[in-house]
């Protein structure tokens, strides 16, 4: 008999781990598939970084950790903060978690009660849809489409807030359409948050490092609105970490210290030695994190010149950061496969690549587009030439 919850019962299960779990099953059959489907860099942590991890397992940096983050790790943080962003906090601001979702989904849980409206741009990361569901919200979805690059407007914005509204969830660069807003963008977001005091605005910033176009712009630049604004980041992306579980909070010192007595209760500290890693990432040389951004950037476009050469996959925009593109596939709705089957949605497509084509991506409908399909470039130049080649050859079967 199924007595699980019913918060559990509602949840969705996540999209993009269950096509990477479909694609390592066909691997474990002797299928050759080339997964697309994850958000994860396929570059090895620096060997600096790896270091540091050693040396606290050799020095026993081994036991429990304190809640919010050691101290040393939230004072790095702090620093790149101020460095990198200009923006001022102090260590009691910032909250160390066990990766960047855990972080957002602490921010949600303290946040928003039954009932409390969350707005989401849509394209949205998979997750940020279930977390409020946790914490009993209601989602305003506010679509985005790739005729406005994937960017809410500011009537859009505004249209939105009702007195219900409690927080908004802004990632950039984005998951997964790899859209940027810009400082004047992100100023006229503000303009209008900057006239509802009640609502806050947390900001995902997990790309940061992964952007083709220049300098990082945060939203909690604002002076008016910073006290409302919750940055999570993390070492994942920018430092080839996914595996090491590590995210954080920058956040007024009330939000903070309610994600502590939050986390104090369902996971405690983060591991030990992946802060003394994280602390080594943030402090120490970062010229690798701009000899893996080159690496994407050179990806980025060479599967953005690979996408027009394949009819009916349509992007009007090059992604400007993250490692993903997001092109329309509605065109292929409708068609049939060789061996007759219809192609209904992107989830039909989606499946189609990975069972005939042998290359995993995730549909749309997940991320809030039904008409597109998620594509990851995290992986090397010679996969993405095969892929894009099977996929070519897949998509040119359906009649």
């Amino acid at each position: 008999m199924n007595q699980v919850s019913d918060r559990i019962a509602a949840l969705a299960p996540s999209a993009t781990l269950a096509m990477s779990q479909k694609s390592q099953e066909l691997k474990a059959q002797g299928i050759d598939v080339i997964n697309l489907s994850v958000g994860e860099p396929d570059f090895n942590t620096p060997d600096h970084i790896k270091a540091a991890a050693q040396k606290a397992i050799s020095d026993n940096f081994s036991f429990y950790s304190p809640v919010p983050g050691f101290m040393p790790l939230r004072k790095a943080i702090v620093e790149k903060l101020k460095k990198e962003n200009g923006l001022d906090y102090e260590a009691s601001q910032i909250i160390v978690s066990g990766g960047a979702k855990q972080s957002v989904c602490n921010a949600v849980l303290c946040l928003v009660n039954k009932g409390d409206e969350v707005i989401i741009p849509a394209p949205y990361w998979v997750s940020y849809i279930e977390m409020v569901k946790l914490a009993e919200g209601s989602c305003v979805i506010v679509k985005a489409g790739m005729d406005q690059n994937f960017k809410m407007t500011p009537a859009q914005l505004e249209a939105a807030i009702t007195p219900k509204t409690k927080l908004l969830i802004l990632c950039s660069p984005s998951n997964p359409t790899g859209s940027v807003y810009s400082k004047s963008e992100l100023k006229a977001l503000a303009d209008v948050l900057a006239k509802h005091p009640n609502v806050y605005i947390l900001a995902d910033e997990i790309y940061e490092h992964i952007n083709y176009i220049g300098k990082h712009e945060s939203i909690a630049q604002f002076a008016e609105i910073k006290d409302r604004v919750i940055i999570v980041n993390g070492v994942s992306k920018g430092y080839a970490m996914t595996g090491w579980r590590l995210g954080w909070i920058a956040a007024p010192e009330w939000i903070a210290k309610a994600c502590n007595k939050l986390q104090g209760q369902y996971t405690s500290g983060c591991c030990s030695i992946t802060q003394k890693a994280a602390e080594a990432a943030y402090t120490g040389d970062q010229s690798c994190v701009e000899e893996m951004r080159k690496a994407f950037e050179r990806r980025r476009d060479l599967v953005v010149d690979m996408i027009k050469n394949i009819p009916n996959l349509n992007m009007s925009h090059k992604p400007d950061g993250a490692f993903y593109v997001f092109p329309e596939c509605k065109s292929f709705f409708g068609k049939k496969t060789p061996k007759g089957d219809v192609i209904n949605s992107a989830s039909d497509l989606a499946m189609y690549l990975l069972v005939e084509g042998h290359v995993a991506c995730v549909g749309g409908e997940s991320f809030g587009d039904p008409d597109c399909i998620r594509m990851s470039y995290a992986t090397s130049e010679e996969n993405l030439k095969e892929a894009f080649s099977r996929i070519k050859n897949a998509l040119a079967a359906l009649k």
